[in-house]
């Protein structure tokens, strides 16, 4: 028997990367796991991978109109949501002196405009009792140069938990965040734009790393596992670090 069997799942973010991985888990573990994506061929593709048992709607979490079009297909589908993992967001580098509107501007409107969308949302669905994660980033606690607004956004997300958490306590769900730090994902190689530069970003990456090593997306997977099932029953509002130390050593 899964620590998830016969719930129903939202993954945002869920085409490759740690969403791919949660998703995967989830459905491991006996759920039911709707994956969101902005690129049709690679939702289409982790759909494949993942089985019968994922559903694949395409949209963009900074449209609320996507937003809409989700929540109502899962409750036409199925009529209840027992777990929420709002994982999409992107990442892009700027120093504050050169830091663009449009920089700014995609980055807040994805990473909180459409996370806080996704709460908003989808609380007519989630089941009194259910669980909500917000995934954040281990850099809303720290001042990396030239991650501003990344980091901004990432800090309002660990904000916004603690908020939701007390709204949503007298339901019974509970509201966490997921920080990963650095994770070996398709993401890295979409920042820096070669396999040379992906390499040494990933050799960087672990040097700041106490274990020594990049994150793996199962790690991140585990992890959602505990704070969506009933072994984390008695956290809401929390923030479940997973960085090898990097923030906290």
């Amino acid at each position: 028997m899964g620590k998830l069997d016969r719930k129903i799942a939202i993954v945002t973010g869920g085409s490759s990367g740690i969403g791919l991985a949660i998703a995967e888990r989830f459905i491991a573990e006996g759920a039911t796991v709707y994956i969101t994506g902005r690129r049709q061929a690679e939702l289409e593709a982790a759909g494949t991978q993942l089985g019968e048992k994922a559903k694949v709607v395409q949209g963009d979490v900074a449209d609320l109109n996507s937003l809409d079009r989700l929540f109502e297909t899962v409750r036409q589908a199925e009529g209840r949501l027992d777990v929420l993992v709002a994982n999409a967001g992107v990442i892009a580098s700027s120093p504050i002196e050169t830091a663009s509107e449009e920089h700014f501007d995609r980055m807040f409107d994805i990473n909180v405009k459409g996370t806080y969308f996704t709460l908003q949302k989808a609380l007519p669905l989630m089941r009194d009792g259910g669980s909500i994660i917000l995934v954040s980033s281990c850099l809303s606690a720290k001042g990396m140069a030239g991650h501003s607004v990344y980091n901004a956004t990432k800090a309002a997300v660990r904000s916004l938990v603690r908020t939701a958490a007390a709204e949503l306590v007298a339901r019974g769900i509970r509201v966490n965040t997921l920080s990963p730090g650095p994770v070996d994902t398709p993401i890295i190689e979409g920042q820096v734009g070669s396999l040379e530069a992906a390499a040494e970003f990933r050799r960087q990456a672990a040097s700041h790393v106490p274990l020594g090593r990049i994150g793996r997306p199962e790690e991140l997977a585990a992890a959602a596992l505990f704070l969506a099932s009933d072994e984390s029953s008695f956290s809401t509002g929390t923030d479940l670090v997973v960085d090898g130390g990097m923030t906290q050593l």
